[in-house]
């Protein structure tokens, strides 16, 4: 195990909040949009989820790295989040299969991180001040300092982030005898997505974010994937202008989280930065169309505006977050195409809203119409 010292660590707010605590993981300085997640598991899902690129993560659950590192439960190559907040940071974990600590994954992988943090009251803050730039240091003291290099941070609206975290090459995910194909814009996507195609016997050509529809038809793909992805999906027009053509030509279509808000942009809906977004494993979402309630797991700061979708003629809504009436799921009139603002593959989460790959298998079968 690498040998970690508690050095004196600051964690300062664009509004000039500071937190003092401990350092954890690489010691340096990093800078990024600070979010929360109250998700109680899954802390290596949320550093590898490629949405969160450019963020700073507060998890809520007050024990991170408890059980460790598995090299089998990450959703991209690398870590995404910019950097981390908690309040105890266990490098000595309890769990057989893992094969290293928080603190050398985090070495290895040269984040940032501070600890020690009363995170409840970090938490409280953010969530009445919304979210905001931040900046995490282990290697600086000065606030004054600190503060012109936070200065110096762009905000995450306006942001173009996905062409930063897409395959840079195609490439193909399961198995090429599989009875349906998908081919898959990467925004950043999660493996888990592709597990989730590979499970149902789909067979994946993963396209790099700003790749042509003309260029992914030639797949020849039975239905085509929107994946989820970070940033500001309004200054997206390469990804809106392949979903029209998709559209245009009545294909099959599926949106998760990025995807949803830029199909609602290739409807003439417009999105929005959120207060504060959601983030976690626990929020509730309804099927208006089958009249039941799933449980959740999301990550976003962005969302359709909601009365531009009540008031469109080209969409329908499919699901409502019931706790802030937000929109999380809606549908094309007349066309084959749908989405969710949530993440199904839900990993980790629970699994209520799995059976969306299987309408999307339905939709491409042409056994699910609306």
């Amino acid at each position: 195990m690498t040998n970690y010292t508690k050095l004196p660590a600051i964690l300062l707010l664009a509004d000039g909040t500071v937190f003092y605590g401990k350092a954890a993981g690489k010691i340096g300085t990093t800078t990024g949009e600070i979010c929360f997640n109250t998700g109680m598991t899954g802390y290596q899902e949320i550093f590898t989820d490629p949405s969160y690129f450019g963020q700073i993560m507060v998890t809520t659950n007050s024990h991170i790295g408890n059980y460790g590192i598995q090299k089998d439960e990450i959703e991209s190559e690398s870590i995404k989040i910019a950097g981390l907040v908690c309040k105890n940071y266990n490098i000595v974990y309890s769990r057989k299969q893992a094969t290293e600590s928080i603190q050398d994954y985090f070495q290895n992988d040269n984040l940032v991180a501070i600890s020690d943090i009363d995170t409840r009251a970090l938490v409280r803050h953010i969530r009445d001040k919304g979210a905001m730039n931040a900046i995490i240091s282990s290697e600086i003291t000065d606030l004054d300092e600190l503060k012109q290099k936070l200065a110096e941070v762009p905000s995450m609206e306006g942001l173009e982030l996905s062409s930063k975290v897409s395959t840079t090459e195609p490439y193909f995910y399961g198995n090429p005898d599989a009875s349906l194909k998908v081919a898959a814009l990467d925004l950043g996507i999660k493996k888990n997505i592709l597990r989730s195609f590979e499970n149902r016997d789909i067979y994946v050509q993963v396209f790099p974010a700003k790749t042509k529809f003309a260029e992914m038809e030639k797949f020849n793909p039975d239905g085509y994937f929107i994946s989820n992805g970070p940033g500001d999906p309004s200054v997206m027009p390469y990804a809106v202008e392949t979903i029209k053509e998709i559209l245009a030509e009545d294909k099959p279509l599926f949106g998760i989280c990025l995807g949803h808000q830029l199909l609602a942009e290739a409807n003439d809906i417009g999105t929005m930065k959120m207060f504060n977004g959601h983030r976690g494993l626990n929020h509730p979402v309804k099927n208006i169309i089958k009249n039941h309630c799933e449980v959740t797991s999301q990550n976003h700061g962005f969302g359709v505006i909601p009365d531009e979708v009540r008031n469109s003629d080209k969409v329908e809504i499919t699901h409502v977050n019931l706790n802030d009436k937000s929109i999380e799921g809606i549908r094309v009139k007349g066309k084959k195409a749908f989405s969710v603002q949530y993440h199904p593959e839900s990993s980790p989460g629970p699994h209520d809203s799995r059976y969306l790959f299987d309408d999307f298998v339905d939709v491409m079968k042409g056994d699910l119409v609306w």
